[in-house]
C-alpha cells in the first residue's frame, strides 16, 4: 500500500532501448543479410566478367594495359545497380524465410500468435531500405561512373594517356532549341574541333548554321574561331555566308566545360533524375514526340521504378517462400531465377509498348512492379488467412 500511496519516479528508457530493434525482426533481417549479399555480389560479378571477356579482345588483339581494360570494367559496375539490388531483395527473401519455414519456426510463431503480417515487417523494411541505397547509387554515382567508364574505352581504342571524350556527339538547348555537333575534343578536354551549330527557323528547316575549325569553353559560353555563318530565309534557301573570326554563343543551360562535354548529358542511360526530366518538359513545350520522348519518359521513369522492384521482390518472395520452404534451398534459388525472369520480360514488353506510344510511358514502367507487386500482396494475404 505504501508503493501505492507514495509518487514513484518514472523509469529511466535510454536512447539505446529505444533505439533496439526487437528480437524477431533482429533475427529475420540477420537471415536475410547472408543471401542478399550473396546475391548481389554473384549478380555484379557476372556483370563484370561478361563486360570483362568481351573487352578481353583489346587485351589480346591490341595489346591495351590490363589495368586500363579492369578500370573500364569496375566503373561500369554501378550502371547494374538497378538490377542487381532487386535481385538480391528476391533471392534473400525466398531463401531466409524459406529457411525459417522448413525449421517450422515460422509454424511456431504463428501458434503463438504472431501473423503472417507481422513476421512479413522486417523483410519489407529491409527492401525500403535497399530500394534507397539502389536509387540513391543509379542517381547520384552511376552517371558519374559509368561516364569514366566510357571515356576510359575511348582512351583504350585510341591509345592516349589522357581520359578523351566520346567524338561526335550532339547536345541540344532545350531553350534555344539549338542543336551543337562537336566532331572531336583534343586530349586537353577543353579544345573542340568540326564544330557545327545548326539554330532553328520558325518556317523553314534551318535559320543560321555555324561551322568552326575549333571552339573553347569560356565560362558559359561557347567561343568559335575560324566560322563559316550561313544563313536561310524562309523557304530553306541560302540567302548570305561569311567568314568570321570568333562568335560567341551560350551553352545549353549554362552547363560548364565539363558538363557540355561529358557523355553524362547525352545518353539517357547515364542521365540523372533532373537532366532527363529537363529534358522532357523541353521536347514536350516543343510539341515533339515519337519514339525519342518515348525513350526519354521510359528512362526516366525507370529511374524510380528499378529501385522500388526491391519492395516488389520481398513481397513477391515471402508469399512463395511461406508456401514452398520446406523443399528445400534449390527450389529456392529456382524460384529467384525465375520470378526475376519473368519480371525481366515484363519490363522489356511493357517499355517496348511505351516507346511506340500504345501505353502511357510512365505507366508502362511501373506497370511490372503493379502487376507483380499485386499478385504478391494477394499470395501474402491469402496466406495470412
Amino acid at each position: 500500500m505504501a508503493t501505492l500511496t507514495h509518487r514513484q519516479p518514472l523509469p529511466r528508457v535510454g536512447l539505446g532501448e529505444l533505439l533496439r530493434v526487437p528480437i524477431l525482426d533482429s533475427y529475420l533481417l540477420h537471415e536475410m543479410t547472408g543471401p542478399f549479399l550473396f546475391a548481389l555480389g554473384a549478380f555484379l560479378l557476372f556483370w563484370a566478367l561478361n563486360i570483362f571477356f568481351l573487352a578481353a579482345d583489346y587485351i589480346i588483339n591490341q595489346h591495351a594495359p590490363f589495368f586500363l581494360v579492369l578500370r573500364f570494367v569496375l566503373f561500369r559496375i554501378p550502371q547494374a545497380t538497378p538490377m542487381a539490388f532487386p535481385f538480391g531483395c528476391l533471392f534473400a527473401a525466398l531463401l531466409a524465410m524459406g529457411r525459417v519455414m522448413g525449421d517450422n519456426e515460422i509454424t511456431a510463431m504463428r501458434t503463438s500468435g504472431i501473423s503472417v503480417m507481422r513476421i512479413a515487417l522486417a523483410p519489407v523494411l529491409f527492401g525500403i531500405a535497399m530500394f534507397l541505397i539502389s536509387y540513391g547509387i543509379n542517381e547520384f554515382v552511376a552517371p558519374r561512373s559509368v561516364d569514366l567508364s566510357t571515356r576510359t574505352f575511348y582512351q583504350i581504342i585510341y591509345h592516349t594517356d589522357a581520359l578523351p571524350v566520346e567524338p561526335q556527339f550532339f547536345r541540344k538547348d532545350p531553350d534555344t532549341g539549338n542543336t551543337f555537333y562537336v566532331g572531336q575534343v583534343a586530349y586537353d578536354n577543353k579544345t573542340m574541333m568540326d564544330v557545327q551549330i545548326f539554330k532553328p527557323a520558325k518556317f523553314g528547316p534551318w535559320n543560321e548554321t555555324l561551322q568552326a575549325k575549333t571552339a573553347v569553353v569560356n565560362g558559359s559560353a561557347l567561343e568559335l574561331h575560324d566560322v563559316i555563318d550561313t544563313r536561310y530565309n524562309n523557304d530553306g534557301f541560302l540567302t548570305n555566308q561569311q567568314r568570321v573570326k570568333t562568335v560567341t554563343i551560350g551553352l545549353p543551360l549554362g552547363e560548364t566545360a565539363s558538363q557540355f562535354v561529358s557523355q553524362v548529358n547525352n545518353d539517357p542511360w547515364t542521365m540523372s533524375s533532373k537532366s532527363l526530366r529537363t529534358q522532357v518538359n523541353a521536347l514536350q513545350s516543343q510539341g515533339i514526340g515519337g519514339t525519342a520522348m518515348g525513350n526519354l519518359q521510359i528512362n526516366l521513369a525507370d529511374k524510380l521504378a528499378w529501385p522500388f522492384s526491391c519492395i516488389i521482390g520481398v513481397i513477391v518472395a515471402l508469399p512463395l517462400a511461406l508456401r514452398f520452404g520446406k523443399r528445400g534451398k534449390t527450389l529456392g534459388i529456382t524460384l529467384s531465377i525465375i520470378a526475376f525472369f519473368v519480371y525481366y520480360l515484363m519490363v522489356s514488353a511493357a517499355s517496348a509498348f511505351g516507346r511506340n506510344g500504345a501505353l502511357n510511358p510512365f505507366f508502362a514502367a511501373w506497370l511490372p512492379n503493379i502487376i507483380m507487386g499485386t499478385a504478391g500482396a494477394i499470395l501474402l494475404w491469402l496466406e495470412e488467412h
